[in-house]
C-alpha cells in the first residue's frame, strides 16, 4: 500500500517537474535552432511537444522511482544458520 501511494505522489511531482524540464529545453531548442516565431509556431512546438514529452517521461520516472524507494527494506537480509 505504501508503494502504491508513494508511486502516485512520484507521478505527480514528476509530472509537475517533467513538464517544467520540458517547457525549459523546448525554449532552448527553439533558440538554438533559431526556430521561427511567425505566428507562435515556436511557442506550439514548446509546448505541444517538449512539454508532454516532458510530463510523461517525469511522470513515470517518479513514479517508478518512488515506488522502488518505498520497497526497500531497511533490514538486512536473513541468512541461514550454519
Amino acid at each position: 500500500m505504501k508503494a502504491a501511494g508513494l508511486g502516485c505522489f512520484g507521478f505527480i511531482l514528476g509530472a509537475i517537474l517533467g513538464g517544467v524540464i520540458g517547457v525549459a529545453l523546448g525554449f532552448a531548442w527553439t533558440s538554438v535552432a533559431h526556430t521561427s516565431d511567425f505566428e507562435g509556431y515556436s511557442g506550439m512546438l514548446v509546448f505541444y511537444s517538449f512539454m508532454p514529452i516532458g510530463i510523461i517521461a517525469g511522470g513515470l520516472i517518479g513514479a517508478v522511482g518512488l515506488a522502488l524507494l518505498a520497497t526497500r527494506s531497511d533490514k538486512p537480509p536473513h541468512l541461514p544458520m550454519r
